[in-house]
């Protein structure tokens, strides 16, 4: 996540800011029904601390999947998991080599002829929005 996006979920759920601290709305997962969203109030310094638990420090990224699932050594795992557990591996339609491995043929709109790749283009970073001046220009 994001800090924008966790700075848009904080504001979301800020009920009041004044002299006890901050209130806020809160998610209890345990409870069912109407009881399920609370409130609560805290000091400004243990909201803050909270808060700031969840920011990830600059030059590092937020990891969501990992452990023997995640993603880059997912195959790897689940055959060698499968072979300790002296269970037959499963063929999937994706892995299969045999399928057909022409590239695909892409039409013109215009004159109906088949289109030739000359290169394809890797993906380049997002569009960023112009950065924003503070105060007066």
């Amino acid at each position: 996540m994001r800090c924008p996006d966790l700075q848009r979920s904080v504001n979301r759920r800020i009920i009041a800011l004044d002299e006890r601290g901050v209130t806020f709305h809160w998610k209890d997962y345990r409870a069912k029904g109407r009881t399920r969203y609370k409130t609560m109030t805290l000091e400004a310094g243990e909201f803050m601390r909270r808060f700031l638990l969840h920011v990830v420090p600059g030059g590092f990224h937020r990891i969501r999947h990992c452990g023997l699932l995640a993603n880059p050594v997912r195959r790897q795992n689940l055959a060698s998991i499968r072979s300790l557990l002296h269970v037959p591996a499963v063929t999937d339609a994706r892995d299969d080599t045999s399928a057909d491995t022409r590239a695909p043929t892409f039409v013109c709109i215009h004159c109906g002829a088949p289109m030739i790749i000359i290169d394809i283009l890797p993906r380049t970073h997002p569009i960023r929005a112009p950065p924003t001046f503070r105060g007066s220009v």
